[in-house]
């Protein structure tokens, strides 16, 4: 008996670190929208996702869930940093070719954290975040070109490339927290070529052919390796994300995984065994259920590496389906990506930025759960902070809210308020169910009611109008819209519409 007590109080400890770190793995799909996903969308969908569905089903989904912004750089910030893009440079927009880092060096991330933690960080899949890259003033036109450019590269390109790939490329996902990354940057613009830490795997040497800038392909021209296949990248990034899980499992540090998949997005470069197999007459449909393979391929390595019992698995987009790639065909044939919603990529409204959601933590989870309550990409960090036992700095995860809660059962709403923005940065403000947008005329609904927001409310509810309006208000002067001292943001944040007296 003695020895029995002497086992328990041997091991315990130990069980109790393995659960206040366990291994965490991102999954962020690109383009995705809430009604792509299967178990999102039973009524108004017609794409099987079989192994979203499974992590589903084996975790918790959420159906108010939203990203910073219906664009892809925003919310990739927000997610890593738990702070509102738009306290940040970027006020619209995307990070643009060529463009610098938008993480500030020193703001803390969820790999940074981790990292302090003893964690072993690597990232990857799409970047597009920003890079320090090294091209020199004078050269800068030989890396910018016409959608239609044609031709071979000159002398003088070759020079200038040569001069740029064959240097460290500074700003990446290295310096903000992750010690090891590979992946494509952006997969429809250049360069195109795999990037592996802050160096290029080989020297881009060539312009990307006339064929693979059309039907949704690449959107970009520029430095390109001369055998790139847009086709090649989602394998190979998904192979290598399996390889990483794989070796790190045989390591007792625990590890936090970010597989930020290139696709639904652009290039629409489907893989033969999957081309036409929707059934739906839409390569990005296609992409799809190839896009859902690849991540039952994430899941099974982890399954087989024996961790999965200590494994907390997220998964979720970063903005809405994208309505350039046949999204009014696609409703034509009785799919709608954005199932229920309103909008798609780029919208203020619900279909821009409510996403699918699903978190799966073995123990701690309950299998099968759905929670309505609202949620953000901004509360990741705190949410890790919290399993961790580690408290942030009060200039961290200024809008992270923890769902430690809701993951240990509790039905409760841990915040209030969210913000999500359209591309071009006009605001959404939720207030419990009520959503403000304040440009360019004044909307109001109720999405308890309305989830479609089909019925603007703002003519008949002007008080609430006002004190939305000075709510949003408050959430930009304050610096932060968690609990604590105000913060600065990096610049002076763009007002969409009169804030009040």
């Amino acid at each position: 008996m003695k020895f029995l007590i002497a086992v328990v109080f041997i091991f315990c400890p130990l069980r109790l670190m393995a659960a206040e770190k366990p291994n965490i793995v991102v999954i962020l799909a690109d383009d995705l929208g809430y009604g792509d996903v299967s178990c999102y969308n039973p009524t108004r969908g017609k794409i099987n996702t079989p192994h979203i569905d499974r992590l589903a089903a084996q975790g918790m989904r959420f159906t108010d869930a939203h990203s910073s912004s219906s664009v892809c750089s925003p919310s990739r910030y927000t997610l890593l940093t738990g702070r509102y893009h738009w306290r940040s440079s970027l006020q619209a927009g995307i990070v643009d070719l060529w463009g610098p880092p938008l993480i500030e060096p020193e703001r803390v991330t969820i790999a940074s954290l981790a990292r302090e933690l003893g964690y072993h960080t690597a990232a990857f899949g799409k970047w597009h975040l920003g890079w320090e890259w090294s091209i020199e003033k004078n050269d800068r036109s030989l890396f910018q070109f016409g959608k239609n450019a044609t031709g071979e590269a000159t002398p003088r390109h070759l020079a200038a490339w040569k001069k740029t790939f064959s240097q460290a490329i500074g700003g990446g996902p290295t310096t903000r927290g992750f010690q090891s990354y590979f992946g494509t940057d952006v997969p429809n613009w250049p360069p195109f070529c795999f990037i592996e830490n802050d160096r290029t795997i080989d020297l881009p040497s060539t312009l990307l052919p006339q064929k693979d800038l059309t039907n949704n392909q690449a959107s970009r021209q520029g430095p390109a390796l001369p055998d790139w296949k847009l086709e090649n990248i989602l394998p190979a990034l998904t192979q290598r994300t399996c390889d990483s899980i794989k070796t790190l499992a045989a390591h007792p540090q625990p590890y936090l995984l970010y597989f930020a998949l290139t696709t639904p997005h652009t290039p629409l470069a489907v893989n033969p065994a999957w081309r036409g197999k929707s059934g739906l007459d839409n390569d990005c449909a296609d992409l799809i259920l190839e896009t859902d393979a690849a991540i039952g391929q994430v899941l099974d390595a982890i399954e087989q590496s024996g961790e999965a019992a200590n494994t907390l698995v997220l998964f979720t987009s970063d903005n809405g389906f994208a309505p350039y790639v046949g999204a009014k065909q696609l409703e034509a044939k009785g799919h709608y990506p954005s199932g229920p919603l309103r909008g798609y990529k780029f919208d203020v409204w619900e279909g821009g930025h409510r996403l699918p959601f699903v978190i799966r933590w073995p123990g701690v989870v309950k299998a099968g759960g759905v929670c309505d309550q609202l949620v953000h990409h901004a509360d990741l960090l705190a949410t890790l902070a919290d399993v961790w036992q580690s408290p942030l700095p009060a200039g961290a995860g200024e809008d992270s809210y923890s769902l430690l809660p809701i993951l240990r059962g509790k039905d409760q709403s841990v915040r209030e308020t969210a913000v999500s923005c359209s591309a071009n940065g006009v605001p959404g403000l939720r207030v419990g169910s009520w959503k403000f947008i304040p440009a360019p005329e004044p909307q109001l609904y109720d999405l308890a009611t309305d989830l479609a927001e089909s019925n603007n409310r703002a003519s008949d509810q002007p008080e609430r109008v006002k004190e939305m309006r000075q709510r949003l208000e408050t959430l930009i002067t304050q610096g932060r819209s968690t609990p604590g001292p105000q913060q600065k943001n990096d610049v002076t944040v763009r007002r969409h519409g009169k804030p009040s007296p």
